[in-house]
């Protein structure tokens, strides 16, 4: 072969690469292992699985509003290997500081996790986007029971993360007399030496619920009675602490108050003596979700985020660090199989597997519309005094 053929031949071969290289354009997808240079694997060792359900994402970035502590770090370290998009975060302690923040606009978030009941109010402000459901095949892995919710019937702007209870936590080797229902924590014998969630809705309502009220009355006098009552009781709370109250009661700096599911166990997994107690008069019901704003920047990468990090093979990590109860079947199938020790501790349980009877019992707070003003004069007026 002569060096002009040679040439030729070799010009030929260069355009045809070209041409292959161009098929595969359009975007990027989640690559497999063999696609890419050998297994993610996260700063911690943990070995990232493949997407389950793998998305083409042309975003390089997405932007999340979340609640503290609250993430497993591998989680969103594996989707970013997985799919090359930095993940930017940032955190907030309550449902009211997260609406402030994304009401007043100019945010750029594409995602945050909005409690049951600020849901509704956000959807009617026209903050949230309805979610595509045909780019959430994730939705097969949720159980049924924290589907179909009266906060967003349909799933039509959110999907579930993660579900639990507020209930009382008492160190019963500190407290003597442990109390049973939120009206014992009026007794002064507890004063000074209580933590409560730095939550208006759930400690509105439960002192509603020891006046005999409904959680989302919307009745003036019964919410003036209530905020003379909560006032009675403010003075003996030591902290407000909705990022980490366990700190407090693991150090013994307090002894018992009003906290949430996850919360109340791993101090139990520090402390046996600290129980948690579903008071009489009903435990406060609710269930954090995944919903994406109207105007989300990165809406592609925030779809691909959803699917990888509630694949069952993922999402079992929160029964590891934030175990709360837990929506997603396939993450606790997976466990089952693969994490025995920790589904079995998450089953056995009787604050991450709620008997049925605190269910039935239990109550969930809900949008109570043009009456929301009146519970915030409370909160500020009697946390102010």
């Amino acid at each position: 072969m002569n060096k002009k053929n040679l040439f030729t031949l070799l010009t030929l071969l260069v355009i045809a690469s070209m041409a292959l290289a161009a098929c595969g354009g359009g975007g990027s997808a989640a690559t497999t292992e063999s696609e890419a240079d050998g297994p993610k694997v996260t700063s911690t060792g943990f070995a990232c699985p493949a997407a389950e359900f793998p998305m083409e994402v042309t975003s390089t970035e997405v932007n999340i509003f979340v609640w503290t502590e609250y993430i497993p770090v591998e989680m969103l370290e594996c989707f970013e290997l997985v799919y090359g998009v930095k993940v930017n975060r940032d955190e907030y302690s309550s449902n009211e500081e997260m609406y402030a923040k994304v009401s007043a606009g100019g945010s750029n978030y594409d995602l945050v996790q909005p409690t049951d009941y600020i849901i509704a109010l956000m959807a009617r402000q026209e903050l949230l986007q309805e979610l595509d459901h045909a780019k959430l095949p994730v939705l097969k892995n949720f159980d049924a029971n924290y589907l179909d919710f009266e906060f967003d019937p349909g799933n039509k702007y959110t999907i579930p993360y993660q579900a639990g209870t507020d209930a009382i936590v008492v160190n019963t080797d500190a407290v003597e007399n442990a109390p049973a229902s939120w009206e014992d924590l009026w007794k002064p014998e507890y004063a000074g030496n209580m933590v409560f969630l730095d939550d208006s809705r759930a400690t509105i309502g439960l002192t509603l619920l020891t006046l005999g009220y409904d959680v989302n009355t919307t009745d003036p006098a019964q919410l003036d009675e209530a905020k003379t009552k909560l006032a009675q009781l403010v003075p003996g709370i030591k902290l407000f602490d909705s990022d980490s109250p366990k700190t407090a009661l693991i150090a013994g700096d307090v002894d018992l108050g009003m906290t949430w599911t996850a919360e109340a166990l791993l101090a139990q997994q520090e402390n046996p003596a600290i129980q948690y107690v579903y008071p009489t008069e009903g435990a406060i019901l609710w269930q954090d979700n995944w919903a994406m704003l109207k105007d989300a920047p990165h809406a592609d990468a925030a779809y691909a985020l959803l699917n990888y990090t509630m694949q069952g093979d993922v999402f079992w990590l929160m029964l590891r660090d934030f175990p709360y109860t837990n929506p997603n079947q396939a993450a606790l199938d997976y466990a089952k199989t693969n994490q025995t020790e920790l589904y079995d501790a998450y089953m056995a349980s009787p604050i991450t597997n709620v008997p049925a009877d605190a269910i039935k019992n239990g109550h969930r707070i809900a949008d109570v519309g043009e009456a929301t003003p009146l519970y915030d004069d409370i909160w500020v007026e009697v946390k102010g005094q």
